[in-house]
């Protein structure tokens, strides 16, 4: 992903497209929850549920969007599967959003678009 491109626009955001799509991978809280849970180390479906009080249902698919991204990865043992971080990038790339996040005292939360206060509309 070069930023600084002399393409055209339309080679700029097909370059750029692949960092949106894992920007958007990374852009759910039930995601963000277990990936902070397996930052911790390897973790089942049952402990993920109950760790963070989602349906099992919940956190398979969003397990599911994360390996497809190659974010996440399982071994098997026996009949159980452990899951874990894939690449060990990620763990950085979480550390500097949340440095970025208390450099801008979190003002993303205002963003008209993607702002907390959005979210909060909506749900009323």
């Amino acid at each position: 992903m070069a930023i600084d491109s002399e393409f055209g626009m339309d080679e700029v955001l097909d370059d750029l497209a692949p960092a949106a799509a894992l920007f958007r991978s990374l852009g759910d809280p039930a995601r963000l929850s277990i990936l902070r849970q397996l930052g911790r180390g390897e973790a089942r479906v049952v402990d993920l549920t109950r760790r963070l009080g989602l349906a099992q249902s919940t956190v398979s698919k969003h397990l599911a969007c994360l390996r497809g991204c190659k974010l996440v990865d399982y071994r098997a043992e026996g009949r159980q599967s452990f899951y874990f971080i894939a690449t060990p990038e990620l763990p950085g790339l979480l550390r500097s959003a949340e440095h970025l996040l208390t450099a801008t005292d979190r003002a993303v939360a205002l963003c008209p678009t993607y702002g907390t206060a959005v979210s909060a509309k909506g749900l009323s």
